[in-house]
């Protein structure tokens, strides 16, 4: 039978995560429920502890009540492009992701050849050489008045969620969806909330490791109805790029 720490902990790990009896015992694969595990009459088996590790991070030895340390590499979470797209000249280039490139994103964020079938531009413009950036087509419109459906973002990638600012939009890429939010960050808590600019939308909470990559919302394009071919949408392209360029040039002075 497990110790009572144990128990406990494994309960709160699964209030804390949201889920109910099932369907924590779903993304565990246990059969049905986790009820007898939080009775203590089924062992918690080595391939539960590896799933919690796996999937969230969890310290096994602070399950097992050795370590106050919940949560493994939850300072460390790498929210780094998983493929930077490069031109034939092995520059960054920019990929725009539409929405419905935006579904399979998620689960295909490290496959090249996912990357290979959407529209890439250059970036002509020598301050965009030093970041990457992607361009990620508006969903919904959870962010009004800001963002409209269908208009585009193009946004900065960074390198970890320490660097976000409570005052700019970012594009999230959790496990499962792909997402415009302002990201808050409270001192001392292990949540991460992400708000709508629409009141409608209330916020609501994550964990780091939920996250895939976040870019930062540099820009953003609302494309006329001549933007339909890729000319047309290199062009807006390029105009928002000086617009871009302007604004980096103001910052600058």
């Amino acid at each position: 039978m497990e110790n009572e720490t144990t128990i406990k902990r494994f309960v709160d790990i699964r209030r804390e995560l949201g889920f109910t009896q099932a369907e924590f015992a779903e993304k565990l694969g246990v059969s049905n429920t986790t009820a007898d595990i939080e009775r203590g009459r089924t062992k918690l088996s080595g391939k539960v502890v590896t799933e919690l590790l796996r999937q969230f991070k969890v310290n096994p030895l602070w399950l097992f009540g050795e370590s106050d340390q919940q949560y493994l590499d939850t300072s460390r979470v790498s929210v780094i492009p998983k493929v930077v797209t490069v031109d034939s000249a092995e520059h960054d280039n920019m990929v725009l992701v539409n929405a419905k490139a935006a579904a399979g994103y998620p689960q295909n964020i490290s496959d090249t050849s996912f990357y290979r079938q959407l529209p890439a531009f250059d970036l002509p413009i020598p301050e965009f050489r030093n970041a990457t950036y992607r361009g990620f087509q508006v969903e919904g419109d959870s962010m009004l008045p800001n963002l409209k459906p269908g208009d585009w973002v193009l946004a900065r990638a960074i390198e970890h969620i320490d660097h976000v600012s409570a005052n700019k939009m970012y594009v999230v890429v959790l496990q499962d969806s792909v997402m415009v939010k302002k990201i808050e960050k409270r001192p001392n808590s292990n949540n991460v909330t992400l708000v709508s600019l629409n009141e409608a939308y209330p916020p609501y909470n994550i964990k780091p490791f939920q996250i895939q990559e976040i870019w930062e919302v540099s820009s953003k394009l609302t494309f006329d109805v001549n933007a339909t071919t890729e000319r047309g949408l290199l062009k807006q392209l390029q105009e928002s790029m000086e617009e871009l360029k302007k604004q980096v040039g103001q910052v600058k002075n």
